[in-house]
This record gives structure tokens, C-alpha cells and sequence, in this order.
């Protein structure tokens, strides 16, 4: 990974890197684990694993029966009543020769549509990559605990795949390709032959800003069919993001200063990488839009900077269960300082909070309403 200023984002630097398989169907990713036998199967060797494990099983819903299909959505009719939601910022800048200087209540409402398609579209190809990478780590982690966990995971991840590609085919109105950075992170963690890598890249990383993110748009979306659905996700992604944290949380106590600063470093670029991926440089460029013009006045919105902290609630204090925080001189601390995020680092882990996230749960401070 190239690193990048955690103060200012590189916009040359970020629109340089580009999806050149944009328009193919597969994509072909070495994968360099070893598939690890055990031989011992005692269940309930790691009891946390274990209790995972039996919540997982008794968790599941069906895409198909369980969600709402028959609900009608009007894409455009809900992207017309979020034209005000722009107002602030028309009213914050001077737009005279940019862009928007022209642009009235149709384009920004078709920004909506654009940015909702390419939103659910990139959750989608996540939700693809996290599919991949639990089946590499049923093939590769040596504990038979986190096997029979890491399955379950399978088949959520495989239902997320399934639901979120419906909702976009039956009740939206196209498709983005994976944006260039999430395809390139999603590479260089299945490329990583150490199954730890595999669960510090998606469980912690990409699976823990997935789940802040469904959080924020569950609280902001009205449309009663695309709630639901997030709903359901996130009841899931907590209990893997947990399957991170307690796997990693064991593992890395044993780890020497400088495995553990690759894992630090890993974090840290990766980080970077999921923070300028929402840049959404494919919308402007479909908007007919000149992409570097746009994101110069986007990154200055105010409200973009709190979403993107916002993005690492369940990062941070995540990776200080795990004591990559203050390992090596605080090292990674430092990069989250820098990045102005360390303020989450003592809200509660997904270890010990993501029976809150259940959809049997009663909503609490940590939990959403269902």
C-alpha cells in the first residue's frame, strides 16, 4: 500500500488509481494461505468463539421471506424530497464557476439517485469481499472454534450478497462498478497468505466501517423496505466484527514488537484507503461533472468530515481491544490522532457489545431501533 498524508487527502494521488476491469465479470485474485487440518475438535475450547458460534446458529433469517419485497420504492420521488438536504451546502459556498453554479433542484436530485446507487452498489461488492475472505478463513485458522464460526459467517455474507443485489436490481436504477480503492484493499487482503491478516483486513477493518456505516444510514433512511433490510445486516456484522475482535484479541497478545507493527501499519493504510474511497469520484464522473473540480469543494464540507470520523467509531475502540493502539510507542494512537479519530477509542468494542445489535435485542444506547 502507498501511504498518504493523514491531514489532507492527496486528490492526485486518489484519482490516479482507477477500476481498469470496470466492465469484466471476474476478477482473479491469488490467494496464498495454506488450508490448515486440525485434528482437535473440541468445541468450546475458546468459549467465547463458542458462544458465538450458538448465537450465530440460531440467528439466521432467510432474504427472500423475511424482508418485505412487496414494498413499492419511488427512487425519484424520495430523491426529490432530499433536494433541502443540499441546501446547506449551495448556501455555504460560493458556487459561481464551479459545476453547480447552474444546477437546480432535477440534478441535485439526481446527484441522490447517483449517490444512493453507487452507495448500496459498494456494499454490495464489500459484502462480496467479505464473502471470499470468511471462506479463507474457515480454510486457513487453525482453531476448530473458529472454523465452525467462520462458517456461519458464509452463509450471512452469502445472504447479504443476495439482498442487496436484489434491492438494487428490483427497487433502484442501476449499478456501480467496485470502486478502484475498496477493490484494491479487498485484494491485498486476500493476497495476504497469514490468516490473521485475513481477519484484521475484513473483520476489523472493512466489516467494522461497514457496520457504522449501515448504522448511519439506518438512522437517516425512511424508505421501510432498505431499513429493514439494513436492520438485519447489522445484526450480523456485529456478530462478526466480534468474531474479529475475540479471535485477533488472543492472538495478538503473543505476537513479538514487529509482527505486531505490520499490524499496526496495516490498519493504518487501510484506514486511509476506506477514508478516500468515499469520495464517490465514479457519481461525479457519470454526473458529467469534472471529478477533481467537485471533490476540491466536497472535501471542504464540514458534514463529510464528521461522517468520515463517524466511519471509525467501531474501528478505534476495536483496535485498542486488540492493543494495537499503544503497542510500539503508541505508534498507531499517533496515526489516529493525526487522522482525528482517536476521541472513539473508549466507546465499547464489538466484543462486548453486538448481542445489542440482535434482532431479538431491546434498543439501548448501543443498539438501533429495529
Amino acid at each position: 500500500m502507498t501511504t498518504v498524508s493523514p491531514n489532507d487527502i492527496d486528490l492526485e494521488q486518489v484519482l490516479s488509481v482507477s477500476n481498469t476491469e470496470a466492465h469484466e465479470l471476474v476478477h482473479h485474485v491469488r490467494d496464498h494461505a495454506d488450508a490448515i487440518f486440525t485434528w482437535n475438535y473440541d468445541k468450546g475450547e475458546r468459549p467465547a468463539l463458542n458462544k458465538l458460534y450458538e448465537k450465530a446458529k440460531g440467528a439466521q433469517w432467510n432474504g427472500e421471506t423475511d424482508l418485505p419485497w412487496d414494498t413499492e420504492v419511488d427512487q425519484e420521488a424520495q430523491a426529490m424530497a432530499a433536494v433541502n438536504t443540499f441546501r446547506g451546502f449551495t448556501e455555504s459556498y460560493d458556487l459561481a464557476g464551479t459545476p453547480f453554479e447552474r444546477w437546480g433542484d432535477r440534478e441535485w436530485a439526481q446527484l441522490n439517485v447517483e449517490g444512493s446507487n453507487w452507495t448500496l452498489s459498494q456494499f454490495l461488492h464489500g459484502e462480496q469481499g467479505a464473502l471470499v475472505c470468511t471462506a479463507k478463513i474457515v480454510e486457513s485458522v487453525p482453531w476448530i472454534d473458529a472454523k465452525y464460526y467462520a462458517s456461519t459467517q458464509v452463509m450471512d455474507e452469502a445472504r447479504h450478497v443476495e439482498v442487496f443485489a436484489k434491492y438494487l436490481d428490483e427497487k433502484m436504477s442501476g449499478h456501480y462498478p467496485i470502486n478502484a480503492h475498496l477493490k484494491m484493499l479487498l485484494d491485498d487482503i486476500i493476497e495476504d497468505g497469514r490468516w490473521d491478516m485475513t481477519y484484521l483486513g475484513m473483520q476489523i477493518m472493512v466489516e467494522g466501517l461497514a457496520l457504522a456505516a449501515f448504522g448511519f444510514m439506518h438512522a437517516t433512511v425512511e424508505e421501510p423496505l432498505l431499513k429493514q433490510l439494513l436492520r438485519y445486516v447489522m445484526s450480523d456484522e456485529a456478530r462478526h466484527v466480534a468474531f474479529g475482535v475475540l479471535s485477533l484479541q488472543e492472538f495478538y497478545a503473543g505476537l513479538s514488537d514487529q509482527e505486531l507493527f505490520e499490524r499496526q501499519q496495516f490498519a493504518y493504510e487501510a484506514s486511509l484507503r476506506m477514508r478516500d474511497r468515499f469520495l464517490q469520484q465514479e457519481v461525479w464522473d457519470r454526473m458529467g461533472v469534472d471529478v477533481k473540480e467537485a471533490l476540491q469543494l466536497v472535501v471542504q464540507d464540514p458534514g463529510r468530515v464528521i461522517f468520515q470520523q463517524m466511519l471509525f467509531s467501531k474501528i478505534v475502540p476495536n483496535c485498542k481491544k486488540l492493543g494495537l493502539l499503544d503497542r510500539n510507542d503508541a505508534w498507531l494512537r499517533r496515526r489516529f490522532e493525526e487522522m482525528g479519530v482517536i476521541q472513539f477509542e473508549d466507546w465499547v468494542d464489538t466484543g462486548d457489545e453486538y448481542e445489542t445489535f440482535a434482532l431479538d435485542a431491546a434498543p439501548g444506547p448501543a443498539a438501533v431501533p429495529a
